[in-house]
């Protein structure tokens, strides 16, 4: 009997993709499966998407660019400009924006805390 729902295996896939980059780990925050570099979140699973951390210029440019590429308002909160989500209904197809999230490890990483 497969006891594995939608959800468990599109976190599953998604664990696969993320974690194998360098010096990244999962954590639950606020209810959300979060994903950290350095102590920092970069990115997290929220409704059908995973949000992103960007510089705010990519994350304009992609959310006028890509049709899957919106706003990331986790349970209403308001977007800010840095943080975009990626909607794919197959998430498998996250393979395609590696390159963006590591560019998103990188910029955390970078980042100074306020």
């Amino acid at each position: 009997m497969n006891t594995d729902t939608p959800e468990s295996s599109r976190k599953a896939l998604i664990d696969a993709l993320l974690l194998k980059l360098p010096g990244v780990s999962a954590r639950k925050i606020s209810g959300l499966d979060a994903y950290f570099v350095s102590d920092k979140m970069f990115a997290c699973i929220s409704g059908g998407g995973i949000g992103l951390r960007l510089p705010a210029a990519t994350a304009t440019e992609l959310q006028f660019s890509r049709g899957d590429v919106v706003p990331f308002q986790p349970g209403g909160m308001a977007s800010t400009r840095e943080w975009v989500q990626i909607d794919r209904a197959d998430a498998a197809e996250y393979e395609k924006d590696l390159e963006l999230f590591q560019t998103s490890l990188e910029f955390v990483k970078g980042a100074r805390t306020r």
